[in-house]
């Protein structure tokens, strides 16, 4: 009777576990083959990571001793699998890792180094990962850096920058705004000027191309009714949207000067797009969060309550295919 009761006792254990279907919001995809040109999202926190340095608060206080792989800093990955390509937007200092992670994607590749890099802007999260294509770590040999005149011209007068380039570690090719770059027949992209801090360079967002479907890539950007552009058309003409989610709230800002780091909040976002249709709404990828931010734990209430109004959260591995 015993032993009848241990095997009914599994039986139900692993009839219930087949029963459970995971949450899944969009497509995600580890380390796989990408048979379609594809987007991945490779980090989606802003520029100094988490946890954060000098962070003595609850978000941070166990990441210093058990790091979450699934923090890395803001970037996509864009796969071009018709030709074997891999291009990245922005440089940060989980280059490492996020190069690794994309170039896996590409079938039948060797290769070790993306075949450009497209950069929004200087700020320490998106474009310092180039220290490690020069001489002190990969030694590169002209990797392909897509950059705005200012901010072409803070990289060549400006060390150690300047010797990546002397030493033709990395090749700057200068973009125009709302030119595209066509990187094939059927893949472009756009840079799009938006206001944000620059003090070094200009800021830019992207518009990418790709076969059958596009995206905006718009990681900063200080407030959106400051935008020369109406954020709601811009959102209409694409697929998917990635969007600046820096911070969820002001609650999060108790010792700095919000008029010195202006973002939009995630909660002035709902509300800007609250009257989105569903199909829109889906669009909407938030991303570059603080590491205050809630929306970085996938089981937060505000994590809960994103989804539930129709938005997306980028995670690490998410693909979207164009």
């Amino acid at each position: 009777m015993k032993i009848y009761i241990l095997i009914l006792a599994a039986f139900v254990i692993i009839s219930c576990a087949d029963t459970v279907e995971p949450k899944q919001t969009i497509q995600q995809v580890k380390a796989s083959v990408l048979e379609e040109t594809s987007i991945v999202v490779l980090g989606n926190v802003q520029d100094a990571g988490s946890p954060q340095i000098a962070c003595k608060k609850e978000c941070c206080a166990d990441l210093f001793e058990h790091a979450d792989s699934q923090r890395r800093v803001v970037s996509l990955g864009l796969v071009d699998t018709e030709n074997q390509k891999s291009y990245m937007f922005d440089a940060t200092p989980d280059i490492a890792q996020q190069m690794k992670m994309l170039t896996r994607y590409t079938a039948n590749s060797t290769n070790e180094l993306v075949n450009g890099f497209f950069l929004t802007h200087a700020h320490i999260g998106h474009y310092t990962g180039l220290m490690y294509l020069g001489k002190e770590a990969m030694d590169a040999r002209e990797a392909p850096v897509y950059v705005m005149p200012k901010m072409e011209d803070f990289l060549l007068n400006n060390g150690p920058w300047d010797q990546l380039v002397i030493r033709k570690n990395i090749r700057l090719h200068k973009m125009v705004e709302q030119v595209a770059i066509n990187l094939s027949d059927k893949i472009s992209v756009t840079p799009i000027l938006v206001p944000h801090r620059d003090e070094y360079s200009e800021t830019v967002g992207y518009h990418i191309k790709g076969p059958n479907k596009s995206a905006l890539f718009i990681p900063d950007i200080d407030k959106w009714d400051k935008w020369k552009k109406n954020i709601i058309d811009e959102i209409q003409k694409v697929d998917y949207a990635f969007l600046d989610a820096t911070f969820y709230s002001g609650k999060e800002i108790n010792n700095r000067d919000i008029s010195e780091i202006p973002h939009p909040f995630v909660v002035e976002s709902l509300e800007k797009f609250k009257g989105l249709s569903k199909t829109e709404k889906s669009k909407i990828v938030f991303i570059h969060f603080n590491h205050t931010n809630p929306l970085l734990n996938p089981n937060s209430e505000e994590s809960q309550f994103v989804l539930s109004q129709g938005f997306k959260v980028g995670r690490i591995n998410d693909v979207f295919k164009l």
